[in-house]
């Protein structure tokens, strides 16, 4: 029995030629009740279709019609079924973010990748870190600050020169943005049960805003982030290239 193949794609033409050629090789199902679903984009469309599918319950495997394509497969139309019945799934559980702003609304957002605080105004923010209730620095002076799982840790995270973390580790890296003040202040290792809160310090004078992947969220005065263990991401990738692999990997490039 062949397998029941979902496809959807980002809007770069790319990827629109793509899902046209592959849905006409080998068919194109809906995604509730399919087995797979193929998504054919970058690392931002691969996010959105991991988030968007959530409750499916359906295993997810990219192929790269993007730039870089961390979370991608390379791409190609022969022996789609065969790699697809080969692949190695990976499950990976996001960040829970509650954002609150400076009128009491909170926002919710999940995130697969990191959480992170931003300056939007001229000046550094200002912000005080707190750790499963314990305040753990009383002022950061910096660009913005994150929190990034395992497998977002080569995204912004490694570029803000945090670690990259291995993927079953089961930690969380918090990462300064352009600290100013500790300057030295290297960021922190953290169990992925701990419970972090940002309180942003002077946040009239030093607006500053959110994001959980690509939701925003602006003028925040408090945000507090947790592990979701409950929300469970299953993606799929080749043998010998998964995420694992791949984390090894980008720390020798």
């Amino acid at each position: 029995m062949s397998l029941r193949i979902a496809f959807c794609a980002s809007r770069a033409p790319i990827a629109q030629a793509a899902h046209a050629a592959l849905s006409r090789r080998y068919g194109d199902h809906a995604e509730r009740g399919a087995d797979v679903i193929v998504a054919l984009g970058g690392d931002g469309f691969m996010l959105q279709t991991l988030h968007r599918t959530q409750e499916l319950n359906v295993p997810v495997y990219g192929m790269n019609r993007g730039t870089v394509g961390f979370l991608m497969n390379a791409y190609s139309e022969h022996r789609l079924e065969e790699r697809l019945e080969e692949a190695e799934e990976a499950v990976i559980n996001p960040l829970s973010m509650s954002a609150t702003t400076v009128d009491g609304t909170v926002h919710e957002a999940l995130a697969i990748n990191e959480v992170s605080l931003l300056r939007t105004g001229p000046q550094a923010a200002r912000l005080a870190i707190h750790v499963d209730g314990k305040l753990r620095l009383p002022e950061l002076v910096c660009d913005g600050a994150l929190l990034a799982t395992p497998a977002g840790s080569t995204a912004y995270n490694y570029s803000a020169h945090g670690p990259i973390l291995p993927i079953g580790s089961e930690v969380l890296a918090l990462t300064a943005v352009a600290a100013f003040r500790p300057r030295r202040w290297r960021g922190a290792l953290l169990p992925k049960a701990a419970e972090v809160s940002f309180e942003v310090l002077e946040h009239e004078k030093r607006p500053v805003m959110a994001e959980a992947d690509s939701e925003s969220v602006r003028d925040v005065v408090r945000v507090d982030i947790r592990s979701a263990p409950d929300v469970a991401h299953r993606v799929m990738f080749d043998p010998g290239h998964g995420l694992e692999e791949r984390l090894i990997r980008e720390q020798f490039v």
